[in-house]
């Protein structure tokens, strides 16, 4: 009868119970040491960010007061009076150039004229279009109209020789 007590439906029952208690244990102390080891990867974290901030925050604090610092020292250099000419020169210089500008007539134009004169030398200089000096020696003039070879003669009838020229060839 004690076999029967141990294989009965009871104890068989209970067996398959303990087998399930024993593997939910199992489950339940892993998985709260996993979530122990989240907490302190979590806590590390946030410890980390709040060196971080704070890092931030003196390195931000330290730039304001050198930006101020800097500041400061902008404004009494441009009290000096070297600097100070200086700056009452170049405000007059845009004052006078504005004023070219905006007054009809020769100014315009001859701003204009300036301002195309800067950009072809900026464009020689970069490398960007040949020198028009080379250009105005070789075939002389200033716009390419002219020829060399009527320039350098010294006849002085440069149209008549020209036909001449055609005529003969």
């Amino acid at each position: 009868m004690d076999q029967k007590i141990f294989l009965s439906q009871f104890a068989l029952g209970f067996y398959l119970g303990c087998v399930f208690l024993v593997l939910s244990l199992y489950q339940y102390f892993r998985l709260k040491g996993e979530l122990g080891r989240f907490r302190r990867h979590l806590s590390d974290k946030l410890e980390i960010e709040a060196e971080t901030m704070k890092k931030i925050k003196q390195e931000q604090e330290t730039l304001r007061r050198e930006n101020e610092t800097l500041r400061v020292k902008i404004n009494a250099l441009n009290e000096t009076p070297d600097r100070k000419l200086q700056r009452d020169v170049e405000i007059y210089a845009r004052a006078e150039k504005r004023m070219l500008l905006n007054v009809p007539g020769f100014a315009p134009a001859w701003e204009t004229a300036k301002t195309e004169a800067h950009n072809e030398l900026s464009e020689e200089e970069g490398g960007r279009s040949a020198p028009k000096r080379i250009f105005q020696r070789l075939f002389g003039g200033s716009g390419g109209s002219q020829n060399a070879l009527p320039a350098r003669d010294t006849s002085g009838n440069s149209h008549e020789n020209e036909s001449a020229k055609a005529s003969a060839e």
